[in-house]
């Protein structure tokens, strides 16, 4: 029986149709990744361990790295291209100076001191300014995915990582500019005609795609979601990342980045969440594929010939730029934490590396041997990068949730969702419970979920920002929701995943202060309300009652109070420069008010003085 299924593995083979290197790489997937996490060693390791046994290091069933290196390069692009659809222009130019200030900084600085590194290892200048810049390039796939597996890319300090990667992502194109300019001479001039299509293609390919992104790919895919084919909207969606990135590619660009641009474009997108929801499942086996090309990527001939050379380069290497970016973290006012997990998280080189090492060989700037013993440096250091966070986190122990009784969301049913269940959503539900209401609730919060057991809650355990967990909490059958997190961005992304995804759903939300509620209302909630406002108005009322006001007096005040309020609401949810101007005014004439209430008398004529100075002091529309 055995001998027939190798057999027919071998006429398939025979016939251009070898499954046996794909199965194994499922099975090493499938079997090893799992095995690794649960050792609490990673995902990441345990795809890189995978790729090393299927490698030629190991039992040789794969025996050419580098074309499944190549393919599976397109994981790290569809990954970028999901970061850019979390990353609206406003939300990308807010972190501006992160990117070209923090991101350049660290560039800079890791460069010049890694390059010096490369010298005292005894290689000429410029092999070790390529050995240094490629080393500086930290790895995103590996960052990203351990981000993203801790669920911190939108974080602070995520964002500020993520940031760092985007200007390193952008960095190699002018180093392969400068890897062109230092290969040897071939006697030849560039024609000034060719140096200046070499400039105008790059920025033509970048408007083109600015251009496409804002006038092409929303009607586009309008049109595409009136036919109702799902399968139609996910090969769009993969045209457009595939599309971008070799549009990118053309003219000597990074692929990744190319996709990254497409994201941001997209961002703002009805079809934003039905985008990422159709490339993440390939994202997320292409970037496994990655890690398991890495794996098989790592020659051990070469490791161990050359094993002084590279054991010294990881050390110095990793050394000095993890050191590099601790001082700058700290110099920067990050606490000793964040800027000790950066230092470590980043301190490996990573895939781009790879292409500016062998455009570097392929130039002339450096050998054979000398690309292998830089290749296997970089492939050493990203081995080695999660067993240094493991150790990090050994010595520096942070509280980590237990899942220890907790049920993930699956298959929920309810008509009403609650999404939060901390101080105000258990006070917001009493009443629907109250009534006989039977709800669904999630909470990210393990000890809360498990306080809400004690008390004969079922509370289950989901991220509410993610359209996955929505969907398995039944979010497009519920008649209502209310979001009562605790978290401004992430009420109202919720809001625009139900507003984008679930528009028949009656959305309710928690909103933090009056800017907050103002945003909530614009993406489309049904109800909102100001944390603090009824328990405040609550509050004054009773200070008020205490110094002798009538209960009618009480609540004519009150009253007052929540006519103004409204009346400053809709006016601050106008955009235009007249509503600036009667907004002011308006608070300038409840102002008055309020000081007559106060029992301090002034003319309704100086108020009218007033109010005109306002508007002609107002800046021209």
């Amino acid at each position: 029986m055995a001998g027939d299924v190798v057999g027919h593995a071998a006429e398939a083979a025979a016939h251009g149709v070898d499954l046996i290197p794909v199965v194994a790489l499922l099975g090493a997937a499938v079997i090893g990744v799992p095995l690794f996490k649960r050792l609490g060693l990673g995902s990441v390791l345990g795809y890189l361990a995978a790729g090393l046994l299927l490698g030629p290091s190991g039992i040789g069933l794969i025996n050419d790295p580098e074309s499944v290196l190549t393919t599976a390069e397109l994981g790290v692009v569809m990954f970028l291209f999901i970061i850019g659809l979390e990353m609206e222009p406003s939300r990308l130019w807010a972190l501006r100076k992160q990117i070209f200030g923090l991101g350049v900084l660290q560039v800079a600085v890791c460069g010049l001191l890694l390059t010096g590194v490369g010298v005292l290892l005894g290689f000429a200048p410029a092999v070790a300014f390529i050995f240094g810049m490629g080393f500086v390039l930290t790895s995103t796939a590996i960052v990203m995915q351990i981000l993203g597996e801790r669920g911190e890319l939108s974080s602070e300090s995520g964002q500020r990582i993520v940031s760092i990667l985007l200007l390193e992502d952008l960095a190699i194109v002018p180093l392969l500019a400068v890897v062109a300019f230092l290969a040897p001479s071939t006697g030849g001039e560039v024609a000034l005609t060719t140096r200046l299509v070499g400039i105008a293609l790059p920025i033509g390919v970048v408007a083109l795609l600015i251009f496409l992104g804002q006038r092409i790919m929303n009607p586009f895919f309008a049109v595409l979601a009136s036919a109702k084919l799902r399968e139609v909207m996910t090969a769009a969606a993969l045209l457009v990342v595939l599309g971008a990135a070799l549009l990118f590619h053309a003219v000597g660009l990074s692929m990744a980045m190319g996709a990254f641009l497409a994201g941001v474009l997209l961002s703002t997108s009805t079809f934003r969440h039905q985008l990422e929801a159709d490339v993440e499942p390939f994202r997320g086996i292409l970037l496994g594929l990655f890690f398991l090309a890495v794996g098989m990527s790592l020659n051990l001939d070469t490791v161990l010939g050359s094993w002084q050379i590279i054991a010294l380069s990881v050390v110095a290497y990793m050394a000095v730029k993890a050191l590099a970016i601790y001082a700058i973290a700290r110099a920067l006012r990050a606490s000793h934490a964040e800027a000790l997990e950066r230092a470590v998280l980043m301190g490996q080189g990573g895939e781009f590396a790879f292409v500016l090492y062998t455009t570097a060989a392929a130039a002339g700037i450096i050998d054979g041997p000398t690309n292998a013993v830089f290749t296997a440096t970089v492939i050493v250091s990203m081995v080695l990068t999660p067993f240094l966070l493991i150790g990090m986190r050994r010595l520096m122990p942070q509280a980590e949730q237990s899942m220890d009784g907790i049920e993930t969301v699956t298959g929920l049913h309810e008509r009403i969702l609650v999404i939060g269940f901390g101080r105000f959503g258990q006070i917001a539900t009493q009443t629907l419970l109250g009534q006989g209401h039977r709800l669904s609730i999630i909470d990210n919060d393990t000890d809360m979920i498990r306080a809400a057991a004690q008390f004969g809650f079922k509370v289950y355990y989901g991220d509410g920002t993610r359209l996955d967990i929505l969907h398995a909490a039944g979010a497009g059958n519920v008649d209502l929701v209310l979001i009562c997190v605790n978290d401004k961005a992430a009420a109202t992304m919720i809001a625009e995943l139900f507003r984008d995804e679930f528009p028949l759903v009656k959305v309710m939300a928690r909103a933090f202060d009056r800017v907050h509620a103002i945003e909530l209302i614009k993406v489309g909630v049904d109800y909102q309300l100001r944390e603090m406002f009824e328990s405040a108005l609550t509050f004054g009322a009773q200070a008020i009652r205490e110094l002798g006001a009538s209960e009618d007096e009480v609540a004519q005040t009150i009253e007052g109070v929540r006519d103004r309020d409204a009346q400053r609401f809709k006016m601050q949810l106008m955009d235009d420069v007249s509503a600036v101007d009667a907004a002011r005014n308006l608070l300038l004439k409840n102002a008055a008010e309020q000081a007559r209430e106060g029992g301090v008398d002034i003319a309704e004529e100086a108020v009218e003085e007033e109010v005109a100075k306002s508007t002609q002091s107002a800046p021209p529309a």
